[in-house]
């Protein structure tokens, strides 16, 4: 796995890229670290199968697929490359087990892998759960579990902040992993066992305007790709929401979309507007998927999350959008657009699939129409 990681330097110097080896969720990876540069980051995309991990902030490839001398032409023009760093031992910083237990196998105790599917965790939560947990399991190693202290547990995770910088979101993740073993598994009282979390951010969601969407959906070329982003701005999909859509879940005499097991395991219907469904016609016409409303290269196969990724951000270049665009940003964007419009927030929160109201509630906070009455003092002062 290649770990893509961009930190800031000189915009007028030749940028250095460093070749590291390191470790991340138990696989090898190589670090390429350089300063913020515009070429270069566009050359990785599209020279590399580089993947965006939000859990980690960075981008990263398999390391199998990572050919030195094919980096090395590519990026040599423009810049200068040290990978001698390659020779050396994996960064302890991205792997929390202790020195010389690299190749020491993990196994979990019995029950919690058991237990995460009786319970019919999704497969991504399973994968981070048993990942996380056998880093802690590693960290401790020859320690009986259940004689482990809470200090001890909240000792772990200032460690994993201190030195491998892990987000917020992480942490978490890793708490979670730990409070599933101690309640789920061993079935001690939630209040028995308590660590520090970190205090929860407050970010408001980026959105694009009206014009921006339509800009981005004529601006791409091919027929799939349009609907796909018509579809998940018109209906607030999430991204794995759009690519589990099959055939049948497109109601075109009822004019609605079934969201089946969105998150939360949750079944929903939202509208499908009528431009969204002649775009999806046109699409099925040229395309003729077989089981999958968005399928790969391979007839029958599921479109893959990186390729919605990499279908938004490309229409965002060529619309020249010069905001932050991802895929979420479109059902940001469809909620703070129903809002302006003079949808009920509590319809919003239906067509999202929100459990809280006070989810969908962070959108009135970027509305337009939160201050499309207000008058700005200096309005007086010309």
């Amino acid at each position: 796995m290649l770990i893509l990681v961009s930190k800031s330097g000189p915009l007028n110097a030749l940028p250095n890229i460093t070749l590291k080896k390191g470790f991340h969720r138990e696989q090898n990876v190589i670090r390429v670290e350089f300063p913020y540069n515009v070429q270069i980051k566009d050359l990785l995309r599209a020279g590399t199968p580089a993947r965006w991990s939000r859990t980690m902030g960075c981008w990263y490839i398999n390391e199998k697929d990572f050919d030195l001398n094919k980096f090395y032409l590519q990026f040599n023009p423009l810049t200068y490359i040290n990978y001698s760093e390659l020779n050396k031992n994996q960064q302890k910083s991205f792997n929390p087990q202790k020195k010389g237990q690299n190749k020491l196998r993990i196994e979990l105790p019995p029950g919690y892998l058991e237990i995460l599917e009786q319970k019919r965790r999704s497969p991504n939560t399973i994968k981070i759960y048993t990942s996380y947990f056998k880093d802690f399991v590693r960290y401790f190693n020859n320690r009986d579990l259940e004689q482990i202290n809470k200090e001890e547990i909240n000792s772990y995770i200032l460690k994993l902040i201190r030195e491998q910088k892990i987000s917020p979101s992480q942490q978490n993740q890793r708490i979670n992993a730990i409070k599933f073993y101690y309640e789920q598994v061993v079935g001690r009282e939630k209040q028995c066992y308590d660590i520090q979390r970190p205090a929860k951010e407050r970010k408001l969601p980026d959105v694009l305007s009206k014009n921006e969407i339509k800009e981005m959906i004529n601006a791409t070329k091919y027929l799939k790709h349009k609907a796909l982003i018509s579809l998940i701005y018109s209906c607030g999909l999430r991204r794995s929401e759009a690519i589990n859509l099959i055939l049948s879940d497109i109601d075109s005499k009822r004019m609605l979309v079934k969201i089946r097991g969105g998150k939360g395991k949750k079944d929903r219907y939202v509208p499908l507007a009528k431009g969204t469904l002649d775009g999806l016609r046109v699409y099925y016409k040229n395309d003729n998927p077989v089981k999958w409303l968005f399928e790969g290269e391979k007839k029958g196969e599921k479109y893959s999350e990186a390729s919605v990724y990499n279908v938004i951000k490309k229409a965002a270049r060529k619309a020249e959008i010069k905001k932050r665009v991802y895929p979420h940003i479109l059902r940001h964007s469809f909620a703070t657009h129903h809002l302006e419009q003079g949808t009920d927030l509590r319809i919003i929160q239906e067509l999202l699939g929100h459990s809280s109201s006070e989810t969908t509630e962070i959108y009135t906070h970027v509305s337009q129409t939160s201050f499309s009455e207000l008058k700005n003092p200096i309005d007086d002062l010309f």
